[in-house]
Parts: C-alpha cells; sequence; structure tokens
C-alpha cells in the first residue's frame, strides 16, 4: 500500500466508531476460537487488521476560562471533567481559574481561550454594543444566584426592603443591578460600599448585604450561627440569564461542531453533578481551591437545587443550557429603563444564539438520577 493511500485510509478509519472496531474484533476472535480463520472473508480481514494497528482518534484542545474560583458554582463544568464526559465527546478540555485578581474576559476576544464562564447578560450587552465579537451559546442558570442578605426576623417581603436604613452593595454592583433596584422603589440613600467583608453587616441588624447564594449566606451562617434570610433579585424581576457561556462569532461559525460538543458535554456535566455522584469532582474542587470546604461545596449543592438556579423554567423541558430570545428582550428593556443602556443600541439577534440549547439535552438523564430508589 502506498504512502498515500495509506494515510488516506487512516484518516477515513480513525473516523469510524469504535463500536464498528469491536464488533470487527469480535467476528475476528469467533474466527480464531472455531479455527476457521481462513475463512474470514479477506477485505474484513485487512481491514480488522488495519484498525487494529491505527492509534485513537486524537482528542480536540478546548480552553475553557472560568470567572472565579473553582467552587459548586463551577461544579458542573469540573464533574463533565474528572468524570470523562468531556473525552467522550473527543474534547481535551483544560478549565482556568478566574478569581478577584484574574480578568479572563480580554482572552475570549484575542484567541487565547476558546469559551468564557460570564456572569450574566450584561457582559454580552457590552460585547455587542462595543463591537466585540462574542456571543452567548448556552446559559447554565436560569436563576442569578445574586441575592440581598438579612438577619432573621427584620424584612419579611422584598418590599420591605425599601424601607432599611443601609444596603451594602459593591462598587461593581452600584452601576449595575442597584440601577435597575432604584426603578423598584430603592434609592441611593441607603446605600453604602461593600468590600467583600460582612463584618458591618453582622453588626447591624436592620441592615441588608449582597451576596451570592452559595458563598455569603453559607459563610455568615458559619461565622454568626444564625442562618440569614435571602431574597433573589431573579426572584423579584431580575431576568437575566446566568453562568453563560461566551463563545467568539468565528468560533461559532467555523467550528459548529466542537461548540455543540462542549455545550452539551456541559450540559450532561451539571446533569450529573446536581444529581449523581459528586465525589471525584469535589476532591478536585477542593484540589483546585484549597479555601473552600466539603460543608460549603454540599450547602452550595442543596442550594442550587431547593432554589432552581439551574432546574427550572425552560430548561426543565428543554434541557439545562436553555435560553429565549423573548425573555433577553424582556431584560435589555428593563436595562434600558434602568438606563444602562439606550433602545436600540445592541442588536440582540447578536447576543446569543439557541443553535446548540433547547434540544433537551439531560433531560431523560436527570429524570433518571432524580427517580427513588426501588
Amino acid at each position: 500500500m502506498s504512502a498515500l493511500i495509506h494515510h488516506r485510509v487512516g484518516v477515513q478509519t480513525r473516523a469510524m466508531s469504535r463500536p464498528i472496531l469491536k464488533a470487527l474484533l469480535t467476528r475476528l476472535s469467533q474466527h480464531r476460537a472455531t479455527g476457521c480463520l481462513l475463512a474470514l472473508p479477506a477485505a474484513l480481514l485487512a481491514v480488522v487488521l488495519l484498525l487494529s494497528t491505527l492509534p485513537a482518534a486524537a482528542q480536540e484542545k478546548v480552553v475553557f476560562a472560568i470567572n472565579w474560583k473553582a467552587e459548586t458554582s463551577q461544579g458542573g463544568f469540573y464533574q463533565a471533567l474528572v468524570d470523562g464526559t468531556y473525552k467522550r465527546y473527543g474534547l481535551d478540555v483544560e478549565i482556568r481559574q478566574g478569581g478577584p485578581q484574574v480578568n479572563n474576559r480580554p482572552l475570549l476576544s484575542a484567541g487565547r481561550i476558546d469559551f468564557l464562564l460570564t456572569g450574566n447578560l450584561l457582559h454580552s450587552f457590552d460585547n455587542v454594543r462595543n463591537k466585540v465579537p462574542t456571543i452567548v451559546v448556552a446559559s447554565m442558570f436560569q436563576k442569578d444566584p445574586q441575592a440581598l442578605i438579612t438577619h432573621p426576623g427584620q424584612f419579611a417581603t422584598w418590599d420591605d426592603l425599601k424601607k432599611a436604613p443601609v444596603i451594602f452593595i459593591a462598587k461593581d454592583a452600584q452601576y449595575t443591578w442597584w440601577q435597575w433596584m432604584k426603578t423598584l422603589g430603592f434609592n441611593d440613600s441607603q446605600l453604602k460600599p461593600y468590600a467583600y467583608n460582612s463584618s458591618a453587616f453582622l453588626a447591624n441588624k436592620r441592615s441588608v448585604q449582597q451576596g451570592y447564594i452559595t458563598a455569603e449566606p453559607i459563610a455568615i451562617e458559619k461565622a454568626a450561627g444564625f442562618v440569614p434570610k435571602t431574597f433573589l433579585l431573579s426572584d423579584n424581576g431580575w431576568s437575566t440569564y446566568a453562568n453563560t457561556i461566551e463563545a467568539r462569532t468565528e468560533t461559532v461559525k467555523n467550528k459548529p461542531e466542537m461548540v455543540r460538543k462542549f455545550v452539551e458535554a456541559s450540559i450532561i456535566g451539571w446533569v450529573n453533578y446536581l444529581h449523581g455522584d459528586r465525589t471525584a469532582v469535589d476532591a478536585m474542587i477542593r484540589k483546585e481551591n484549597p479555601d473552600i470546604t466539603q460543608d460549603e461545596l454540599d450547602r452550595g449543592v442543596v442550594l442550587l437545587k431547593q432554589l432552581g438556579i439551574v432546574d427550572s423554567g425552560d430548561s426543565l423541558a428543554r434541557g439545562i443550557g436553555a435560553m429565549d430570545p423573548a425573555r433577553i428582550r424582556d431584560f435589555y428593556d428593563k436595562m434600558v429603563k434602568a438606563g444602562l443602556y439606550k433602545a436600540g443600541e445592541v442588536d440582540l439577534s447578536q447576543v446569543a444564539t439557541t443553535e446548540f440549547v433547547n434540544k433537551g439535552a439531560g433531560v431523560e438523564l436527570r429524570t433518571k438520577l432524580s427517580a427513588p430508589a426501588k
């Protein structure tokens, strides 16, 4: 066989699925066992022998940057890495952590990473407005985990928070969702800066503090010995998607199959993380982020499930990652009202694509894993 023919055969045969190779090898073994190897068709024998000498198909390298250190909110991605889901989809995925001093965002548009985990749709609106060529390909959270936290017994309802004398809000949030809250009746006289330290909140029972539902409430309970009351922004009109995955528009155009594999494998990872065995992945997360404890991971998963952060809304029928253009429009209209954008300055058709979601990926698996043990 010439080198050219061997190369062409190699390219084609490496694309054959492993089940086919397994079946051919099984048939060869049967003939060997019965002593009838000579009766095996010569062409079939040649194919089997050729396939058995070829290396496994190469995994496609993918670099995925997350927006914080490894913790519960990134658990599904680490699950897909640890349990081999990404590899089964033909992907060699590297997850790069973020953190308080790490900004992975510029790396996406620069082509140094393939996918980026972002907080919510505001980042994507900004990219489109500024003509940064990125697009959202999936939303792993149906609800934004941002919350307002209070001492128990102080405020019964969301509307009661408008009477709070002090609300601690971080600087970045003061220019984003705080502006939206002001359209609901909150005012700047309540505003105090939050420096990601809860001591001022703990010292004032009538104060309110922002927090991430899987982080600050757990830390406060551990430090102060009481369970704080929480109010999710997403339960009160903050309709953004969260934990969104962004890709470059050229990647979506030129490598749609790679994007599909990554999104679908990540969805399966999240189903298994929330409803399957997390033992191995939790060990990896603790290794990647020594600051987090197993108790915090366990509590975080409970909260994600109890509050429907991942499994709620459209994701129940369409699968994790689901997105609805009408909801994106609704959120944008609210941000226009809040003064963050001007009407029409963001082309919403460029913000997100539903090409890779809304197909029911993982729904059957979630049903199976969630079924009561017999």
